[in-house]
């Protein structure tokens, strides 16, 4: 990182509205995610996929995010030009998924739409890593809960609007949401095109409405200066050896271990658990390069520097690691099954072909919607209440409002009531988009900011495969297939998740600021 040339300063304060401008472009990025979570099984199955085959079809997304976030972040930290450090990773993603957007419900085959689902899902990803980072470079210590708390407010902004959006433009409008076998609907079709044009100019407000600290302006902070003094470095080849052969140790560990794991699976013809069990291996393969390449002295480059920053996670990452495998496993928990066990659990009913069943899938519909809305309501009441406390004991809170909503669903009999219990799991949703990542960005070094946000995305993915490896089998083995206890196993994976978050510390232990305040 460049050195400072002048005395330590604080960071300045932004404004209500440069924190707005500088977070709009996410309202852009969930739309287009929106957009691809509720459409692309559709259009998959359209173009003839069987229903078997559209989890693999979907491993997709969690794989490019687990490979693109970062590297994304990696460079992200290496770059400044004229549109500065992170807005070029912005504009670059918006463009091709802008374009991908347009052409995934122009698919003329499946396989077409499979290869459109990857790049799409790269491109949103390249334009969403560095806007993590992008709230810690430009922030305050004092107004990160509320930097983070106002992309909530967009991401829920978004997911409602564009979750809604084929059903308005139908009925609203009166576009067409039929169409001959094997074609895409109009409502869907225009949909994505909508999409495109949202995310484009989403973010295009943010590029040229927004600006970055340079890097020696970024070195003069006091903050700064004190987080990058904290991160540990590797100065003499003695230190790089050592690193290196337990490097090459734990990597030939990890590679025996995903092959024996990649071979079992196998033979039981259990694919989504493999990508588990490959990725250990492809990591320790990694790791053996890389402590064969610091040992051999060779330790400049980008590869073992990012290998060497994932074994140097700090404390309180590895600590938040565990909060969010947690959180995100019990998301994933509910947006799995919620459809099932409210049909079977509230319904009565397990006939997928009846007005009943459909009638309760609709209103999961509604339900999610109302999460999303509350999410984005409440977004700016969680810097409030970390304020008042502190930013975990407000997430803690926050998760404890989510587990009492998937809990309560289990004794709901009037669909109605399911809204209440959405209530509770949008609180959840807000402070999980938010806090978490106020609280990681305080204990990270600046000049590596972007690289681990991408690298806390493991551990969203990382549940995400878990919780499809192997919430089947304990939901059939011990609850004879009743969907519902998964959402009780939710509920109690955000109760672990609340104490495990208690734990966490938190280096800048400062409330986030009020909305009026900011």
């Amino acid at each position: 990182m460049t050195q400072a040339t002048s005395p330590a300063r604080p960071k300045p304060r932004l404004s209500f509205w440069e924190i707005w401008n500088m977070s709009f472009g996410f309202l852009g990025i969930q739309f287009g995610f929106a957009l691809q979570n509720a459409n692309v099984s559709r259009i998959f199955e359209t173009l003839g996929a069987s229903v078997e085959a559209i989890p693999i079809l979907w491993i997709a997304a969690p794989v490019t995010g687990l490979l693109v976030q970062p590297v994304v972040g990696y460079f992200s930290d290496r770059t400044w030009n004229r549109l500065g450090r992170r807005r070029p990773y912005f504009l670059g993603g918006a463009i091709f998924a802008s374009l991908a957007l347009i052409a995934m419900p122009n698919s003329p085959a499946l396989w077409v739409a499979a290869g459109m689902l990857w790049i799409m899902d790269a491109s949103i990803n390249v334009s969403m890593e560095p806007f993590r980072a992008f709230v810690g470079d430009n922030l305050p210590s004092e107004q990160r809960t509320t930097g983070f708390a106002m992309q909530s407010f967009f991401i829920g902004t978004g997911a409602v609007v564009a979750s809604m959006l084929p059903w308005m433009l139908t009925n609203g409008f009166g576009v067409s949401n039929e169409a001959p076998e094997g074609v895409i609907p109009d409502s869907v079709r225009l949909s994505f095109y909508l999409g495109a044009g949202v995310f484009f100019l989403a973010v295009l407000w943010t590029v040229f409405r927004s600006r970055e600290y340079s890097p020696e302006e970024m070195a003069s902070f006091e903050e700064n200066q004190e987080r990058e003094a904290a991160a540990p470095e590797l100065t003499t080849e003695a230190e790089y050896r050592k690193r290196g052969r337990t490097q090459v140790r734990w990597g030939a560990g990890l590679v025996l271990v995903g092959a024996g794991a990649s071979w079992w699976l196998h033979t039981r013809e259990l694919a989504e658990p493999m990508v588990l069990s490959i990725g250990l291996g492809v990591l320790g393969l990694f790791l053996v390069l890389s402590g064969r390449l610091q040992v051999a002295g060779r330790h400049d480059g980008g590869f073992v520097t990012i290998l060497n920053d994932l074994q140097d996670m700090p404390r309180t990452m590895k600590q938040l690691a565990a909060v969010q495998f947690f959180s995100w496993f019990a998301l994933f928990a509910m947006w799995i099954y919620t459809t099932t066990a409210v049909t079977s659990h509230v319904y009565g009913t397990t006939d997928a072909t009846s007005a009943l069943y459909n009638e309760g899938a609709n209103w999961v519909g509604v339900a999610f919607a109302v999460y999303n809305g509350v999410a984005a309501l409440v977004a700016f009441g969680i810097p409030v209440l970390a304020k008042a406390t502190s930013r975990k004991a407000a997430h803690a809170i926050c998760l404890v409002a989510g587990a009492l909503g998937l809990l309560s669903v289990f004794v709901i009999t009037d669909p109605l009531h399911l809204l209440f219990s959405m209530v509770g799991v949008g609180i959840a949703w807000a402070s999980i988009l938010s806090m978490p990542y106020a609280i990681l960005t305080g204990a990270l070094p600046p000049s590596k900011l972007g690289y681990y946000m991408g690298v806390f995305n493991f551990f969203i993915v990382i549940p995400q495969i878990v919780a499809a490896a192997i919430l089947g089998g304990v939901v059939g083995w011990l609850f004879d297939g009743e969907a519902i206890y998964a959402l009780l196993i939710g509920g109690g994976s955000l109760v672990l998740a609340a104490g495990l978050t208690m734990g966490v510390e938190d280096r800048d232990e400062v409330g986030g600021a009020e909305p009026g305040e900011v």
